[in-house]
Order: C-alpha cells, then structure tokens, then sequence
C-alpha cells in the first residue's frame, strides 16, 4: 500500500514538473523565445563559381559560361510565399501549378532559397529586382550557365551537361556529387567534369521574420573549374564538319607522329544548347531518332573495314615471307575457294604487289590470306591495334571484333574454313573496327612503323594529365617490307587505274586505301584511310560513310576536305618537305 502511494506521488510530481515547464516555456518566455527566433534565423545564400572552359590547340574558346539569372524564394510564411509565387507567374508569365511544383520538389531545408524559375534574361531580372519590395522572399541570382560557343560543332568530343542520374550518383557521391547537380553526359565533359567542375561556395546571413538581413555570418567564395586544352584545331574541325554534312558517317584526322587528335567528327551530330535550354520536346527527338546522333561514330560503333585490311595482310605475308614485292598473280574475276567461288569486284589480269594494293584486287589477297592462314593473320591485325582499345583519352570507346579460328571455336563453336581466311584477307566476314582503330592503324605506315597512342586532350589547367603513361610503340617490322606496302599505297592515288585517283592533283601527295565494305541489306561502307603529304610532317586520315555506297565516294570527301585544309594553312603546316 505504502509502494502504491509513493508511486502515485512520483508521477503526479513528474506531471506538475512538466505542466511548469511547458508554462514557463510559452507564458513566462513564450514572447522572448518568439523574438529569438524570428530574429536569429539563419539563411544559406549559395554562391555559383564557373565551369572550365574548353579551348583548342590554338587557344581558342570551344565552350565557354554566360551569365544567366535565376529566380529563387525563401521558405517563409506560407501565406506570404503563395503570394509572391502569384505575382511572380503573372511578371514571368509562367504557371503557377509550374512554380509551385519547382518549389516543392527544390525544398531542402529552412535556411536555403528554392530556385523555382531558371534562366530568365537580363531584362526581366532587373524588372524583378526593382519590383522587390512587392514580392517578399524573392531573390534574383546572377548563375554562369554553360555556352557552345559554335553550336553543334565538335558536339561529339564535348559531350553535352545535364542533371546527375540515379545510376552516376552511385558511382560519384563520394566525391562530393549530390541530387540535382549538374554534370557531363559523353566526351569531354564527362570524362574529364571533375576537373572542370566548379566548388560552390555561399553567404550565411542572419535575417529577421521578414527576411531582412540583420548580420553576414560567414563567406565562402565560390571556385571556378579548371580549363581544359584540346589537341583539335577548330578551323579544320569546321572545314570536316561542313564537308562530311549530312552523310552519316565519320571522319578523324590525327598527327602520325604523336597521336594528337586534329580533328574529329561524327555525323549525324546535335547541339548540345538543347540540353542548357530544356528543349525537351528536341532532347526526346535526339534520343528517339533511329540515326543514334548521340552516338561518336568515330570510336563508339564498329564497323567491317573492307579493303583497307589488305595493307595489313599486305605486309603480314611480306614479314613471313610468303610472298615478295615480285609475286604475281592472275586476276580473273573470282577465285575458288574450296568448292565456293569468291568473287573480285573486277577481272584485272596478272597482278604484283603493287598493283594488287593499287586496284585493290580481291584475288590477289584471298590467295595471299591463305597463304597466311587465320592465326597469322589475326597476330598481325592485333599487333596494328585491333580487336582492343586504342586508349583514347574518351569514355565509351570499343574494341571492335578481331576474329580467329579460337575465338570461332570458342564463340560459335564452329570450325574455322579456308572460306573464313578468303574473307578475313579482305576486310570481310566477323572483322570489326571502329575508324579511330583504322586510322591508328595507317598511322604505322605513315610514321615507319610506331604504334601511337591518339588522343584529344592536350593540358587540363596547363599540365598534360597523361604524358607519363601515354606511350608509341616501334612495332617490330622489316623497314623494307613497310616501304614496299608504302609505295602501294602511293599507287593508290598515283595510278590512273588506282582506286583513289581522284585524289591525285591537290598539290599534296596523299597516299592510302579505299575500301568498300559489304553490309546487307543496305549499301556498301565507304572508306578511305590514308596520310598526307607523302614526304615530311605526316597527317592520317580516315574518311568513314555508314551506307555510303562503293569508296570512291569516301575519296571524294576526303579531297574536298584536303583542299579546303591546305587553303586554310597556305600550304604551311602540311607542305612537302
């Protein structure tokens, strides 16, 4: 009994204790602590640095930042904030639902303004500015926002910026990437945004109840990202852009000796102002359209390279000695393989070396590719750089398919036949590669035989980021036998009967190999892989058209741009030597 009692007297005691302090807390110092906190709330005003830049060889601006203004409110009295965003629908003739759903999902906190409008002019922010004392809680925020300066140019090698998706946010929130923030989506802008990445940094100042500022807390000033120098020069990028137009295809041009990315385009291309400006109706058009124009052609899809093999193969039988530049063959127009005929796209006659790679005749290298047999062949194709990654300093690169009778009897669990090694020899069958890979590839005949590593990016803040693991390798090969396959690919373009005569006469001697590489059911691919001038500072070219038909017309590309580049440089920087 005595227990229940004092049990009793404890919980009224703790009740009595609480009811005091709840009456001491809202009678006694309800009015004080209301003052306190309407005077001594906190607001977080964040402060935007810029992006890097992105610059040429040259040093001219690619991509730059504009001054932007963006519309934001303070979480404050409910109905004080609904008539600001009323006024503020009316002024910007936007939607109220519109304002209330970006205020909804911005909110995070108390103390930190909700931007409900971006982007608005230069005009309009200063309306709002001088409009302020009728709209409580509304703040205009100068914002760099992201510029192409040339459009569509290079959109490739740029890539394009939007909000972080759920599966990035996995991979980057530990280094400081949060929801909603703004990153690079492809080339250079992706793979390289933590460098140009600005640091946002913000003004904590004290407000009273109607948002007044009382007292600046603290500051921290925002840091701007680092600027990145590509290796492209704009102006050629812009004389390929305008000659390859609308065809679908790619083009690459990069030095023979150092691997540096001259230029680079992939068509059909975009612009990637569309995604700054919230085009969505023209953002879900790039994303639905069959053609992929998001997609770099240049080192993301891989391709048959047809004809342009044979100077692999070429020179793979001259190291094992199975044939000599004097080996001939009679060319009738097929050839049979077993009991299959394989057909060459003319009937040449008796053919050499010279003029086998001149004409391009199938013959000649199906025989010679059985002479060699798959492994041989696959050994030296490997050894040129296909079937794995160049190592190009940008994401998303593919290794193609070099195939092999392991890689058939472990893949397709099938044998490998003679017909295979006829196909391979030329370019055909299961072979992929991608045009930076072929353009690699014809680098080795340019330089005397170094395997380079291409790539785009030149310095980030002034200091080359790879130049210690960036390496070329001397391929071991017989400086003979590369000039023989050398003197081919000059005839290429010198002969009247080569397949690339038409670029014969620019005042440059261009040497390479066209290629017209079968793909059912549509059209033909056309190539043209090759390096101008022929003697002294060496550019390779690839020149790739998806569908584009029979390789002349890959040539004709080619030509005009040469032309135009040579206008362009006065005949300086690629000039005979």
């Amino acid at each position: 009994m005595i227990r229940q009692i004092i049990v009793t007297f404890f919980i009224i005691f703790i009740f009595l204790a609480l009811v005091f302090g709840l009456l001491n807390l809202q009678v006694f110092h309800g009015t004080n602590y209301r003052q306190l906190s309407e005077k001594n709330c906190i607001r977080l005003f964040p402060q935007k640095g810029s992006r890097g830049k992105i610059i040429d060889r040259d040093g001219n601006i690619i991509v730059a930042n504009r001054l932007s203004y963006d519309v934001l409110i303070l979480p404050q009295d409910a109905k004080q904030r609904e008539t600001s965003l009323v006024k503020l629908g009316q002024l910007l003739e936007v939607d109220y639902k519109d304002l209330k759903k970006a205020y909804r999902e911005g909110l995070v906190s108390v103390s930190v303004p909700v931007t409900v409008v971006r982007n608005i002019n230069y005009k309009k922010a200063i309306a709002l500015e001088e409009l302020k004392f009728e709209l409580p809680g509304v703040m205009i925020q100068p914002n760099p926002v992201r510029h192409y300066i040339y459009g569509g140019l290079a959109c490739h090698i740029l890539g394009y910026l939007n909000e972080i998706d759920r599966w990035r946010l996995t991979k980057l929130e530990d280094y400081g990437y949060k929801t909603k923030d703004i990153v690079g989506f492809g080339g250079v802008e992706e793979k390289y945004d933590y460098y140009l990445r600005q640091e946002e940094g913000g003004l904590s100042v004290e407000v009273d109840h109607r948002g007044r500022q009382v007292r600046l807390l603290g500051f921290r000033p925002p840091l701007n990202g680092k600027d990145v120098e590509l290796t492209i020069d704009l102006k050629v990028q812009q004389i390929v852009e305008n000659k390859l137009g609308k065809r679908k295809g790619s083009v690459v041009l990069m030095d023979a000796f150092t691997g540096e990315i001259i230029a680079m385009a992939s068509s059909p291309g975009f612009n990637p102002e569309v995604f700054i400006e919230k085009q969505n109706s023209a953002i879900s058009d790039l994303f639905k359209d069959k053609d992929s124009p998001l997609i770099n052609r240049a080192i993301s899809s891989a391709y048959p390279p047809g004809s342009i093999f044979k100077a692999i193969v070429a020179l793979a039988a001259l190291e094992e000695r199975k044939i000599n530049s004097s080996t001939t063959y009679i060319c009738q127009g097929k050839v049979l393989v077993g009991k299959k005929e394989f057909a060459c796209w003319s009937t040449h006659g008796p053919q050499d070396l010279n003029l086998a790679i001149a004409h391009s005749c199938n013959t000649y290298f199906y025989k010679t590719g059985l002479l060699l047999g798959g492994d041989e062949i696959y050994d030296y194709a490997y050894k040129f750089g296909l079937g794995k990654s160049t190592g190009f300093d940008l994401s998303y690169e593919v290794s193609g398919l070099l195939p092999s009778p392991l890689w058939k009897r472990l893949n397709k669990f099938q044998k490998w036949f003679d017909g295979d090694t006829a196909n391979f020899s030329i370019g055909q069958g299961d072979l992929l590669a991608t045009p930076l890979q072929m353009t690699r590839m014809m680098a080795v005949f340019a330089n005397d035989g170094f395997l380079v590593t291409p790539h785009i990016i030149r310095s980030i803040a002034g200091k080359d980021p790879a130049s210690s693991v960036r390496r070329n390798y001397r391929l071991n090969i017989k400086s003979g036998n590369l000039n023989i396959v050398k003197q081919g690919l000059r005839s290429v373009v010198n002969f009247s009967s080569g397949t690339g005569n038409v670029l014969s006469g620019l005042g440059v001697e261009v040497s390479g190999k066209t290629g017209t590489a079968q793909s059912p059911p549509g059209l033909a691919h056309a190539w043209f892989v090759g390096y101008f001038p022929y003697n002294g500072s060496k550019v390779v070219m690839c020149v790739f058209l998806e569908h584009g038909g029979p390789g002349y017309y890959s040539c004709v590309v080619a030509k005009e741009i040469i032309g135009e580049i040579i206008k362009y440089t006065k005949e300086g920087r690629f000039n005979e030597t």
